[in-house]
């Protein structure tokens, strides 16, 4: 092994959580900040919880919503074909005579 290329290690580095839970572990960094841990894990805790920093939940929810509103109904989009197809036949008519 050479001397000298490798980093400090810290075998007493803290890792501190957003939920204010501290873990000691070996690291090459002194501190080591997490924003989930095993105690406040959703998978762990059982109970559901959205981190949701640039609004992305936020933003899925109101595109799903505004599309449930103007989603059309299955009769309504074959009334609209059978419309688009009857308007393409009646164009190619016009064209033929």
């Amino acid at each position: 092994m050479k001397a000298g290329i490798h980093p400090k290690y810290f075998p007493e580095a803290q890792l501190v959580c957003a939920c204010g839970v501290t873990y000691t572990t070996g690291s090459t960094k002194e501190r080591i900040d997490i924003e989930v841990c095993a105690a406040c894990h959703p998978f762990f805790t059982g109970k559901q919880k959205i981190l949701d920093t640039a609004r992305r939940v936020e933003k899925f929810t109101g595109r799903t919503a505004a599309k449930s509103t103007t989603a059309m109904t299955n009769k309504e989009k074959v009334v609209k074909a059978a419309a688009r197809t009857k308007a393409k036949a009646d164009k190619k008519a016009a064209a033929a005579s």
